[in-house]
């Protein structure tokens, strides 16, 4: 998979901007790796996690009534880790240490999840293809072979079947 570099960029312009980023991962909501600046950090599963991560907090949010979830915060003791949704299909992750701003993290990662929206809406715009055709050997109007399960065959039938 190519990564644009537009993204890897912004993703290394965010670590200039929170020193105290540990690592970022931008990825699929179904949990797959699209552009990570992760050292120390296994891009793959904090992506797997994040995404599962997401989806039970979207259900917290429809549970109580209060919308589209926008982004998460876990706190532990040595730092934050930090999910934001980045338009219907993506998400970015980021891990900081404890020292961190909170809310400094929070305005460059959603600075950040802009600009990363825009750039994967041009990536995502659909390009101009032909329609495949579908060989068929009968021609278009002729009806579908159709099978019966086993079960629903009359006894007789299904010993004739098993003989025959």
């Amino acid at each position: 998979m190519t990564v644009d570099p537009a993204v890897l960029e912004e993703l290394n312009r965010l670590r200039a901007r929170v020193p105290e980023l540990s690592g970022s991962v931008l990825a699929t909501t179904d949990g797959l790796v699209v552009a990570h600046d992760a050292h120390g950090i296994e891009p793959d599963g904090l992506a797997a996690l994040a995404a599962a991560h997401l989806a039970l907090a979207r259900r917290f949010a429809h549970a109580v009534n209060h919308g589209e979830l926008r982004e998460s915060v876990v706190e532990c003791d040595r730092g934050y880790i930090t999910t934001y949704t980045a338009g219907p299909t993506a998400l970015l992750t980021l891990v900081t240490s404890g020292d961190a701003n909170l809310a400094m993290v929070h305005l460059e990662a959603r600075r950040c999840v802009r600009r990363l929206v825009r750039i994967l809406a041009i990536e995502a715009k659909p390009q101009p293809q032909t329609r495949a055709e579908i060989p068929t050997q009968a021609g278009p109007s002729a009806p579908l072979a159709r099978r019966t399960p086993m079960a629903t065959l009359p006894n007789n039938a299904r010993r004739r079947q098993a003989t025959g």
